[in-house]
């Protein structure tokens, strides 16, 4: 059990509301983007992904905040999303100018890599209606309060859109905990969002202050040493056994720095090929570490994605049984099963995460 107090099963309209951007993402598949003749289009965002998981996966509730350009390729936006069942009421809604000058919607080119040809991304999302979203764009009293959510997800991306997002993150984050909300974040370092507004100094600035109003808190080892400034010698790229006992001491120091952290939690992946990963994950929680089995050997079709699946699986595993141990297993086992197929969000049922997390094999099911 954790020391989390999450409100009761059935008593908001929303089990979890995400506030963050979501952008097409044009895949050229197998082929290049320099290359490329033609796409496969996908919806896709790191906060927006973990709410999409929790209900197509999970079957929870969810809700998604962000703000579109009023035009075609937002209703295209919205079209990914109500296919996906994650709620669009709270979608803000910008008038179009006609080209763009003023407010337009996200793309994400993304390969998924291959080999030792890693995955590569190039966004196109300067201007986009997200990120000139600001604080009083959303009535988080309303939200938090009547209807009511029971969690709160956003996460460093979102925070490093501009000087806006993140004041933004910080009001919703203060609301949703006076109106006793579970607030997690994901600090997703992404360098190139950092790198014209002031570097790994400013995500650090931002991400701190944040932190202090988070009670789980998502991420990698670089995320952790990037946007707090967390660095434990022996954590690097391999994970072996040695690795995994440094991590649990940098998640010691991010606890003693900030007591209001209630789980910590970290995926464990060694990049071997971007076809081949080793996969596990470690959960902090009320003093102990757990630990989800080590798959060794991971074939990956498309890793995007695999961290955000990651993450809606472990905040399942708290929210449905308030264990720990349960959630990093099911967290690891959701972000290994979302990046056996395309795109950013999760195909996988529940019924296959369980089966994985049980020790299932991938026998042929007739």
């Amino acid at each position: 059990m954790t020391t989390l107090n999450i409100k009761p099963d059935g008593s908001c309209k929303y089990d979890l509301v995400a506030l963050g951007e979501i952008m097409l993402r044009l895949d050229p598949g197998e082929g290049r983007v320099r290359t490329a003749r033609e796409f496969s289009v996908w919806e896709g965002g790191g906060e927006y992904n973990v709410a999409r998981g929790l209900r197509r996966c999970f079957g929870l509730k969810t809700a998604v905040c962000t703000a579109f350009a009023d035009n075609d390729v937002g209703r295209l936006l919205e079209d990914f999303i109500l296919q996906g069942g994650v709620d669009t009421e709270l979608i803000k809604w910008m008038p179009f100018d006609g080209v763009g000058r003023t407010v337009r919607n996200g793309l994400n080119f993304t390969e998924r890599g291959f080999g030792v040809r890693g995955a590569a991304g190039t966004s196109d999302r300067g201007h986009s209606a997200a990120s000139q979203l600001k604080p009083g764009d959303f009535d988080w009293d309303r939200i938090f309060g009547q209807p009511g959510a029971r969690w709160l997800h956003t996460g460093g991306i979102f925070a490093a859109l501009s000087d806006t997002t993140p004041q933004l993150a910080l009001e919703a984050l203060q609301a949703a905990r006076k109106h006793g909300a579970i607030v997690s974040y994901d600090l997703n370092y992404r360098p190139s969002l950092w790198k014209s507004i002031g570097g790994q100094k400013r995500a650090q600035e931002v991400n701190r202050e944040i932190a202090r109003h988070v009670d789980v808190m998502i991420g990698n080892e670089e995320d952790f040493t990037a946007c707090l400034g967390l660095e434990v010698k022996g954590a690097d790229e391999h994970h072996s056994r040695i690795e995994v006992t440094a991590f649990k001491k940098m998640i010691e120091q991010a606890v003693k720095a900030y007591p209001n952290f209630k789980v910590v939690a970290t995926t464990l992946r060694a990049v071997k090929t971007a076809t081949w990963n080793d996969w596990g994950a470690i959960c902090w929680a009320d003093g102990k570490f757990h630990e989800a089995p080590n798959r060794l050997d991971l074939e990956i079709l498309d890793r995007v994605g695999g961290g955000d699946s990651f993450a809606s699986g472990l905040i399942y595993g708290l929210m449905k049984f308030n264990d720990p141990q349960k959630a990093v297993e099911y967290g690891a086992a959701h972000g290994a099963l979302a990046m056996t197929t395309p795109g950013d969000a999760s195909m996988a049922s529940i019924k296959e995460v369980e089966a994985l997390v049980k020790g299932g094999s991938a026998r042929v099911q007739r």
